[in-house]
């Protein structure tokens, strides 16, 4: 009788053991199928990512001050990050008062680090200087402007042709270079 007692109990016990082990692992795999399910669903949906009338500003640490605005602004799937933009107008404020005006037909937009690319079109007027290129990077943290691609700068004084124009928006000072060493940078004073 003793050990018909036993054996009952654990049976009992090694039954409620199996149901619990089923238990949690039929859990864990309904929990798994959920979250696959949703994360597909976000992939599909592509009408979310557009903003209409995009604005930020931002400051960094020495006090200048960002703005950037834009048409539209598609955010990355991939990287929630990084904003595509359309119709782009940014103005860059010196502390020392100084604006940068930059305008392009396109941008991509890191909204960590303020990083903004400028692409196609793109209008640079910084004081009495006017800069035309196709292919801008704007750093911040780096406190610079790296234009390229058919590069026209223009001031009172002279209008000059490059490949790139690479600007320290801090200490002003620009190097302005060819990416081939036989051709040269074009030079015309007025």
């Amino acid at each position: 009788m003793l050990n018909s007692l036993m054996l009952r109990v654990l049976f009992t016990i090694f039954t409620l053991i199996l149901i619990f082990f089923f238990g949690i692992k039929f859990f864990q795999e309904e929990k798994e199928i959920s979250v696959e399910e949703k994360i597909t669903f976000e992939n599909e949906d592509t009408t979310t990512n557009i903003i209409k009338d995009v604005s930020y500003r931002s400051k960094d640490i020495k006090g200048n001050v960002y703005i950037l605005n834009a048409s539209e602004g598609r955010i990355d799937l991939t990287n929630s990050k990084i904003i595509f933009l359309t119709d782009v107008e940014s103005k860059i404020i010196m502390t020392s008062g100084e604006v940068i005006d930059i305008q392009s037909d396109y941008g991509k937009y890191n909204i960590d680090n303020n990083d903004t690319i400028f692409s196609r079109n793109v209008f640079i007027d910084y004081t009495d200087n006017k800069i035309r290129g196709n292919y801008v990077d704007f750093s911040l943290k780096r406190n610079s402007l790296i234009i390229s691609k058919n590069v026209v700068y223009s001031n009172k004084k002279s209008l000059l042709t490059a490949d790139v124009v690479e600007i320290d928006i801090i200490t002003k000072n620009a190097k302005i270079f060819m990416y081939e060493k036989e051709k040269k940078v074009k030079i015309k004073s007025n």
